[in-house]
C-alpha cells in the first residue's frame, strides 16, 4: 500500500500522516488528524485527557518495534527522570496511539517541551492490533539523556494507570514494574497499585 508522503509547515514542522484507512484512499492525501504516540505519562487519561485536554479522535494500543523505553530524561533535583525511547534493535515498547487534530499535536509539542529542546518529534511507525499494515505516528525522543536516573513512584504510578486503563499486555505492566524507583525528593513515596 505505500506510505504517505510527509509535508512539512508550521513553526515546529508538523509531519503530515494519514490514517491507515486514508493510506488505502489515496497516496497524496494529507489528513487534518495526526496520530501520536504515547509511552509515558500521556498513557494516563487523567494526564492526556485531563492536564493536557487533548480531545483523540481515535485511541488505540500501539507497538513501537525497534525502540526501547528508558527513564533517562532529568526531572528537577535528585535521580528522577521522565520516560524516554531510543532505537534499539530486537526491543519493543507499547503504548497509546492517539489520533489528534493538528493544533493539538502543536500544542501537545509546547506541553512536551518541544519548544526548548526538552523532546524532539519522532516520527515512527506502529503496529495497530487488527491492523495489517504499519501506521505512520509521532512520538517524542530527547537527547538530553542522563544515565542512571529512575522513574519516581508518582510518576511510574502514572505510566502503571494508563496501561491498565487502555489493557496493554500484562507481560508489558509488569515489565514497567520491574524498573527501580527514583526517590523523589518533593513528596512522600506512596505504594504502587
Amino acid at each position: 500500500m505505500g506510505g504517505v508522503a510527509p509535508c512539512q509547515f508550521g513553526p515546529v514542522g508538523l509531519v503530515g500522516i494519514a490514517t491507515p484507512s486514508e493510506q488505502r484512499g489515496s497516496f497524496l492525501t494529507v489528513s487534518s488528524s495526526v496520530w501520536y504516540f504515547g509511552y509515558g505519562s500521556n498513557m494516563d487519561p487523567r494526564t492526556f485527557l485531563g492536564r493536557r485536554r487533548m480531545r483523540p479522535h481515535e485511541t488505540r494500543i500501539a507497538l513501537l518495534d525497534a525502540w526501547e523505553l528508558r527513564f533517562d530524561l532529568p526531572v528537577g533535583r535528585g535521580e528522577r527522570a521522565v520516560a524516554n525511547v531510543v532505537p534499539a534493535p530486537g526491543r519493543e515498547v507499547w503504548g497509546v496511539a492517539y489520533r489528534i487534530d493538528r493544533p493539538e499535536a502543536m500544542r501537545l509539542d509546547r506541553t512536551e517541551g518541544v519548544h526548548v529542546g526538552a523532546y524532539l518529534r519522532q516520527p515512527v511507525s506502529l503496529n495497530l492490533p487488527g491492523e495489517e499494515d504499519p501506521t505512520e505516528a509521532f512520538t517524542y525522543h530527547s537527547k538530553r539523556s542522563v544515565p542512571g536516573r529512575k522513574p519516581s513512584r508518582r510518576y511510574m504510578g502514572l505510566l502503571l494507570a494508563g496501561a491498565r486503563h487502555h489493557g496493554l499486555p500484562d507481560a508489558y505492566v509488569t515489565y514497567l514494574r520491574s524498573f527501580e524507583l527514583a526517590v523523589d525528593e518533593r513528596s512522600g513515596q506512596r505504594e504502587l497499585f
